[in-house]
């Protein structure tokens, strides 16, 4: 006989059953098989989450070219995804926590793999360039709605389901999912775009979306409900009749604290670089290297940044481990993180070499992978019990740099033709949110 963890609405409640088959959970935390089976789902879904998202940046030289937009035409496309993803940020990590991310994750990845696969037809409805502008704008902004609840559910479930000192790892494998997906979409994308259009590489990845979302759905959503969600005392499922865990989250003692604030402005200005980069990194090499290969230039960069994001979350669990303090542990992969990417992002701007540019590049979105394990895993430390509403209001905030930040820095290069402007005060807000969060930042909970 063993004690089950079973979950009646939004309350973890014992019961005890007979236990033969040791892939049943004996707790409130997944089995080490589910650990690897959602690892390995969740990390397929931001791959497809980030493919989706960066095939217009990779996409945005042809398009511009075909409809007439300015740079600054380009960059209000670009950012509007960040428009739509700023909208939903807390409404699915609310959600997430009283209903479950395990619900909200499919029904955001049905979506936004439709609006995917429709977003050329969308561009070719008129032949106006303003009118065919805005339908595009428009399609942006409603992917980003229903992308922005993706990460807080995502959030939600490994802090309800992945021990503290297993997260920082867990969470760096799933994120390095997204530079596997611009890794996709750089290469595979690329090539699709050249030989069949810039339309083919949004067909391809739309559908791809609908089918990790079936996968997801009937493979591993069903499976979990069944266990956590219905588990009766006889192990069959049966219909939910738990209260509901109807504690609120404490947003006036949290926005009292200080270090509830840096872990914003630290997100804030880590995604400032990183969403900059993200848009306007094949722009970059297009410009000052015309005669560069495409799938070189998007794919290196993010290459390079998997191996940083997974290793840097070993390296956090490592030392937490090894008894070194939460908020050192985070401090650091900050440090790496913000700092990093600032000294390689002025670097940057002295390399006239297409190998050295490259490389400075690779590097700099390489440190961003650090992130994963510092600022972007915090939420669970100073509020576990709220950890996807509170991740919706940090990622609220650092999705306000992808549409004010992407089209500042369009506008910058419009209006002077400077690369090197954009990168230094890329560099400058990174350092700004560093101070703030090594002074203020920490890895203990702060309300319960």
């Amino acid at each position: 006989m063993a004690a089950v963890g079973i979950r009646s609405g939004d309350v973890h409640v014992p019961c005890t059953v007979l236990i033969k088959d040791k892939t049943v959970p004996t707790g409130k935390y997944w089995t080490r098989s589910e650990k690897h089976q959602w690892a390995l789902g969740l990390f397929c879904g931001t791959a497809m989450l980030y493919a989706s998202r960066t095939i217009m940046p990779m996409c945005v030289v042809t398009v511009a070219e075909e409809m007439k937009w300015d740079k600054t035409e380009s960059g209000t496309v670009l950012s509007a995804f960040f428009w739509g993803y700023t909208m939903t940020q807390f409404l699915g990590g609310y959600l997430s926590d009283r209903i479950g991310g395990d619900i909200v994750l499919p029904i955001a990845a049905c979506l936004w793999s439709m609006i995917t696969f429709w977003t050329p037809q969308l561009a070719y409805l008129s032949t106006d360039k303003h009118t065919a502008l805005y339908m595009v704008v428009l399609s942006r902004v409603f992917l980003g709605i229903c992308q922005g609840a993706v990460m807080p559910a995502i959030t939600s479930t490994i802090c309800q389901y992945i021990e503290q000192n297993e997260r920082s790892a867990y969470v760096g494998l799933i994120i390095s999912g997204q530079y596997l997906g611009t890794l996709l979409t750089g290469s595979i994308g690329s090539i699709l775009m050249d030989r069949y259009g810039w339309g083919m590489p949004f067909y391809v990845i739309g559908m791809c979306g609908i089918l990790w979302m079936l996968c997801m759905r009937y493979f591993l959503v069903a499976r979990h409900r069944q266990r956590y969600i219905n588990l009766g005392p006889n192990g069959s499922p049966v219909v939910s009749m738990g209260a509901k865990d109807s504690q609120s989250v404490p947003w006036i003692t949290l926005f009292t604290k200080s270090a509830f604030w840096s872990l914003l402005i630290g997100h804030f200005c880590e995604n400032n670089a990183f969403y900059i980069l993200l848009s306007w990194l094949p722009t970059f090499f297009h410009e000052n290297f015309p005669d560069a290969k495409g799938w070189v230039f998007n794919v290196v960069p993010w290459v390079v940044t998997i191996p940083s994001s997974i290793g840097s979350g070993w390296l956090a669990d490592h030392l937490i481990k090894k008894g070194y303090s939460v908020t050192f542990v985070r401090k650091l992969m900050e440090t790496i993180a913000l700092c990093g990417t600032s000294f390689f992002l002025v670097l940057l701007t002295y390399c006239s070499s297409y190998g050295a540019s490259l490389a400075c590049m690779a590097v700099a979105v390489a440190c961003c992978g650090f992130h994963n394990s510092g600022i972007l895993v915090n939420p669970q430390d100073i509020a576990p019990r709220h950890a996807g509403s509170v991740f919706g209001i940090m990622n609220m905030a650092g999705a306000i740099p992808g549409f004010v930040g992407v089209y500042i820095a369009g506008h910058i290069l419009e209006a002077t033709k400077s690369w090197s402007a954009v990168f230094n005060q890329t560099a400058g807000v990174c350092m700004f949110g560093w101070v703030v969060y090594i002074i203020f930042g920490t890895g203990k909970q702060i309300v319960s």
